[in-house]
């Protein structure tokens, strides 16, 4: 398997986590919750715990929402450093 499948995987899957937070932003989980578990999991798992949780009613403002968006940004920041930092260490390695 190529690097450049791997990496393409693993941004397809942070990809479909972000999306499934934005998904749970609507919802009683959260965007933070359900992208964390979407992450861990699997986009799937993420997406089904999104969808069971029951919906924010009609006029609800989440007061704290822009913390969950900030924490799927950094996560996926420090995923991709450490994916940088993971194949950075595996060309030295192969040289």
């Amino acid at each position: 398997m190529s690097l450049f499948a791997l990496f393409f995987g693993l941004m397809s899957g942070c990809f479909l986590s972000v999306l499934v937070g934005i998904v749970g932003s609507k919802r009683r989980i959260g965007f933070g919750w359900a992208f964390l578990a979407s992450l861990f999991l699997t986009p799937l798992v993420g997406l089904l715990l999104a969808l069971i949780s029951d919906p924010l009613p009609v006029g609800t403002d989440r007061g704290l929402g822009c913390i969950g968006t900030l924490f799927g940004v950094l996560g996926l920041l420090f995923l991709v450093a450490f994916l940088f930092l993971l194949l950075a260490g595996g060309m030295l390695v192969a040289m």
